[in-house]
């Protein structure tokens, strides 16, 4: 329907309402009833379907189906043509679920019925961005052997829908990485989106497949490099490079897709079947989506949309939302103190975490059978073994950062307060300090690589080095029904930084208080005197000792030496961002 076209009007039955008269708008459709029954309950219901909800926009409506021939409810008399409308009704608060609605209209005329379904349809066709083909990756034994049963629940949607979904039902571990690892760049290009339906360790799978050998962007130094004397600005170009490889990745897709969006149509087909355009990240085509299915934690599709319900993250794919989303590279230069290795490349959406969330992770392998209650288990036994572990970590940071005074850091167990800001801006949908640092990347881009920019000379390198519990390294807040507020409360899904946290070796009561603050929301967990907190966009550990793994979104990795750099905005998710 033309923008600027005027309203047009029909008299329609609608379903368990009565006879009302639809108006299609170029944005939606709403209805009024044309009269009002004098029998005092039908006149409540219609009231109540008046009042209530008596339009709907077309950026709210998934689908359109014909039915045909029926009777319809509350008129018995006589059969009617129908067409069902299908959408949802927003809950009561905005970290309520989505709930499913569908409006049945009918009418006597097929022809008439024919020409309304038909103009709505092509309304509902034209939104931008709608995913058109998906590849789709079920964990069957997802928590509690969930997976296949949460896909069948929403698989109807994007049937309704129209989007074709290719799906695989993983069958192993690595799975779904090797798959995706060996698709042919024709092959990827033949999907809108990525699906995963189980946890965050999935959908792990998924990122790493994907971004193993299409993303381009040059390996940090290794830690053993900052002995020299020019590493300090060595290092933070790489940072600056890497992201600025980053920017301009998504400045040469940006105008492609720009084109593409606006001539949707009813046979728009899928974004980039120039067959010329190599696949690399970041982009802007190629969108991935979690549909959770009882996972131990659920924190990325948490954190990036405030709830944990498949059928409001089905609708989000559907609807095409887009947010970008930063992810960590880690690079591991050592997996012991006396192996020789090569380089290798993880990479993590939502956390990175060694020492207590490590070894937690690694004893959690062989309690698989278990389920989510198996990190209860091994949580509590690594809690009471209290192992801390020596490492020298080393972090990029803002100059301006004041030191702590001498005072603050007298007592036993006083290392550094929190360098946190107190007036904390929470991440949330169409977020400020996302949409600011994008704009930020945009004109440094732009600038290409001038120093003018203070973004590289405004970063100093520090260090700490001692006996930790724990070293963590948080993408995004990592919010989940045990952390409601997550690990770091203010922590934003693209902002191009990490938030590094360190809890150094104290006594066994105290770092119980700071993970019992991490269960309660509105706390204070990282206001310790052990626990540092940095916002940084890159870090480098090393340690000197055989057991040393990491948990990389729940998934084991052992590395001694690893440099960790947030990469910015390097993926897109169907996501709307969180309502907090």
């Amino acid at each position: 329907m033309d923008s600027n076209a005027p309203a047009s009007s029909s008299t329609l039955f609608l379903d368990r309402v009565g006879e009302v008269v639809l108006s299609l708008s170029p944005t939606g459709l709403s209805w009024n009833p044309v009269s009002i029954d004098t029998n005092e309950s039908s006149c409540c219901q219609i009231l109540f379907h008046s009042e209530s909800e008596t339009e709907i926009r077309f950026s709210d409506v998934y689908a359109v189906e014909f039915v045909g021939l029926g009777l319809m409810n509350g008129d018995s008399s006589a059969e009617m043509y129908r067409f069902v409308v299908h959408g949802f009704q927003r809950g009561k608060n905005s970290t309520s679920p989505l709930v499913l609605s569908a409006h049945t209209f009918g009418h006597r005329d097929l022809q008439a019925c024919q020409e309304l379904f038909e103009q709505i349809d092509a309304c509902v066709k034209l939104q931008v961005g709608r995913p058109k083909n998906l590849l789709v990756f079920v964990h069957p034994r997802c928590g509690k052997g969930n997976g296949q049963k949460t896909w069948e629940v929403v698989a109807p949607l994007f049937s309704r829908a129209k989007v074709t979904t290719k799906v695989i039902v993983t069958q192993r571990a690595g799975h779904t990485y090797d798959m995706l690892k060996s698709l042919t760049d024709k092959e990827l290009r033949s999907f809108d989106g990525i699906i995963s339906v189980g946890g965050d360790g999935l959908f792990n799978e998924v990122l790493n497949g994907l971004l193993h050998s299409r993303h381009k962007a040059p390996y940090p130094p290794a830690p053993t490099k900052l002995s020299t004397t020019d590493t300090e600005e060595q290092l933070q170009q790489h940072v600056y490079e890497g992201n600025n490889n980053v920017r301009n990745s998504l400045n040469n897709h940006h105008d492609i897709f720009m084109e593409t969006a606006v001539k949707a149509t009813s046979d728009q087909e899928s974004f980039c079947t120039d067959q010329s355009i190599s696949v690399s990240f970041p982009n802007v085509w190629l969108r991935l989506g979690i549909i959770p299915a009882a996972g131990s934690t659920d924190a990325i599709v948490i954190s990036t949309t405030g709830i944990r319900d498949p059928v409001t993250s089905a609708l989000h794919i559907i609807f095409g939302k887009n947010i970008s989303l930063d992810v960590a590279q880690v690079v591991r230069w050592k997996t012991t103190p006396s192996s020789t290795d090569t380089p290798s490349v993880r990479y993590a959406a939502s956390f990175a975490g060694y020492g207590f969330y490590g070894d937690v992770i690694k004893g959690s392998e062989k309690y698989r059978w278990m389920g989510p209650s198996r990190y209860d288990f091994i949580g509590t036994k690594v809690f009471l073994e209290h192992r801390a572990y020596e490492a020298e970590i080393s972090f990029l940071e803002a100059k301006s950062v004041e030191a702590v005074s001498e005072a603050q850091l007298a007592g036993t167990h006083q290392v550094l307060l929190p360098r946190s800001s107190p007036n904390k801006r929470m991440c949330r949908t169409n977020c400020s300090v996302c949409i600011e640092a994008t704009e930020s990347s945009k004109m440094l881009s732009n600038g290409g690589n001038n120093s003018s920019n203070g973004q590289v000379e405004d970063l100093r390198w520090s260090q700490s080095k001692g006996r930790f519990l724990s070293v963590g390294a948080a993408v995004i807040s990592c919010r989940n029904e045990r952390a409601p507020d997550g690990l770091v409360a203010d922590a934003h899904l693209s902002d191009g930084f990490l938030h590094l946290i360190l809890v150094k070796d104290c006594p066994r009561p105290f770092y119980l208080w700071h993970l019992t603050k991490l269960t309660r929301r509105n706390s204070s967990p990282l206001d310790f005197s052990f626990v540092e907190h940095h916002k940084t966009p890159a870090f480098t550990f090393v340690a000197n000792h055989d057991s040393s793994v990491w948990n990389l979104d729940g998934e084991l990795f052992q590395a001694c030496q690893v440099t960790v750099r947030a990469c910015h905005g390097l993926i897109n998710l169907f996501a709307p961002g969180p309502e907090v």
